[in-house]
């Protein structure tokens, strides 16, 4: 017999603003806010030493055939991992604290507990720590008592390698469950915390939104500020997707331009760009990042912000009504 449906997303949303999306009313006139997203997951994949059964199949060098039988490490694609914590990492911290560009990071508390010295050095260099759970790894099935566990213990192991010791106000799993969201949100009201909390596991607007609680008990709306999987460098392991750094560049440019010229119709955009340690890190990728930071500073008008303080504008400027939220 098959399970019962979950209430979790009962409901799917697909007129959100539709025609006439609200003006963003970036600061300064921006025609288009900017994010910047460092995924920091190194450590807390599948590997035998964080008590899994195999090696880690995803975002590999060697894509999915490399991996070893189930039961045995990959000591390759734990190096290869290794190489996003001990280089990459510091490769695109050093380009965006020489331009002076704020990002996010979705940090994973295994990752951070592995390595906490970057905790202090992102928050140094700009940079916004937001939360990518515990481990990373697939959430659909893990059993709700489990990821309730593990939601608390990532924040705990963010705010514990913070010198301010302040808790992450984003939230980013990426492969969740049904009941991700709604766990997180009880989360964050347990602690006091819901009017600063903003969840970006979402794919389906080019701007922040407002969505219904999603807690069978009262509360407010949840905001929620879309990440992306297009311009993302995730696509250098998928097929089709980008080979070299000059495809990526590309890419990255033809969407900016176009947000960007939406912008100047008079609907201004939000753009994010997902990056990996790991992957954009590596000396042959890396110039796509570098480049596309040269082109957008040499442009008028753009809010380049961490997730945190677009999501503290859309609070200030669009602060939820009822009946004019999307519905999950």
């Amino acid at each position: 017999m098959a399970a019962a449906p979950s209430l979790d997303h009962a409901v799917r949303d697909l007129v959100g603003y539709g025609a006439a999306p609200p003006h963003a009313r970036w600061p300064h006139g921006a025609r288009l806010a900017l994010s910047f997203v460092v995924n920091y997951e190194e450590g807390a994949e599948h590997t035998l030493l964080n008590g899994d059964a195999g090696p880690e199949r995803f975002l590999t060098e060697g894509g999915a055939t490399a991996a070893a039988s189930s039961g045995m490490r990959s000591l390759g694609v734990e190096s290869g991992y290794a190489y996003g914590a001990q280089r990459g990492f510091w490769r695109i911290l050093h380009l965006f604290h020489t331009h002076a560009v704020p990002f996010t990071s979705w940090a994973v508390g295994r990752a951070v507990e592995l390595n906490p010295h970057v905790v202090p050095a992102m928050e140094a260099a700009r940079g916004e720590v937001a939360c990518h759970s515990q481990r990373w790894i697939d959430y659909a099935a893990m059993p709700e008592a489990e990821e309730r566990q593990h939601v608390a213990q990532a924040l705990d192991a963010l705010a514990a390698a913070s010198p301010s010791g302040r808790v992450p106000r984003g939230w980013y799993t990426g492969r969740q469950s049904l009941q991700t969201r709604r766990i997180v949100y009880e989360e964050y009201r347990r602690r006091g915390l819901l009017a600063t909390l903003y969840d970006s596991d979402a794919y389906d607007e080019d701007l922040p939104y407002w969505v219904p609680c999603p807690s069978p008990e009262p509360g407010p709306p949840l905001l929620v500020v879309p990440y992306t999987l297009d311009c993302n460098d995730m696509k250098f392991a998928q097929a089709p997707g980008f080979v070299t750094a000059g495809q990526m560049y590309e890419y990255l440019v033809d969407a900016f331009d176009t947000l960007y010229a939406e912008g100047e119709e008079g609907s201004p955009k939000m753009m994010t760009v997902g990056l990996h340690c790991r992957v954009i890190g590596r000396p042959g990728r890396f110039p796509a990042l570098r480049r596309f930071v040269e082109y957008v500073k040499q442009k008028e008008q753009v809010w380049i912000a961490t997730r945190e303080e677009i999501a503290e504008h859309w609070r200030r400027e669009h602060p939820p009504k009822e009946g004019q939220w999307h519905e999950v």
